[in-house]
């Protein structure tokens, strides 16, 4: 097997910003075999065609792709897309400062880890923290309210 040839991928990705909406539907048809998403977002499309030019080069990201089809099939059903929840690695620990006592929370490989238990959600622990309904990233400063939280 031959080693891709990054130069020519990325030539193929930024021929991408030249086409139109009827020339990125086109190559869709070429690149899926399948009809295009009813997108009118050129940009979000480009994207796509990005990464799949990148994944039949390089080898696929699955989870990547599983988030792609999220956002073409809510665009298909009328909805406009969301923010993508932050995938953060095993390992890595958000900090939340909540009335004067800072939240250590780590994340696992299914779940969350704080105050030595296993949580399935940051919505939970962030209901054990405060006594009220939160939504768990957004009180850990990962989502459209203002940042309070951090992740490192």
């Amino acid at each position: 097997m031959t080693p891709p040839d990054e130069a020519a991928v990325a030539a193929e990705v930024r021929a991408l910003a030249d086409l139109n909406i009827d020339g990125l539907r086109d190559e869709w048809r070429r690149r899926f075999r399948a009809s295009p998403p009813t997108l009118r977002a050129p940009d979000l499309m480009r994207r796509m065609l990005a990464d799949r030019i990148q994944a039949e080069a390089l080898g696929r990201d699955e989870e990547l792709e599983r988030r792609l089809g999220t956002l073409v099939r809510g665009y298909d059903q009328g909805r406009k897309p969301t923010a993508p929840q932050p995938i953060f690695r095993p390992g890595t620990v958000l900090e939340r400062e909540h009335q004067g006592r800072t939240h250590r929370v780590e994340v696992l490989e299914s779940g969350f880890r704080w105050q030595d238990r296993t949580w399935r959600s940051l919505s939970e622990i962030a209901r054990e923290i405060t006594g009220v309904r939160w939504n768990g990233p957004r009180f850990f400063g990962l989502r459209d309210a203002p940042s309070q939280g951090a992740a490192r």
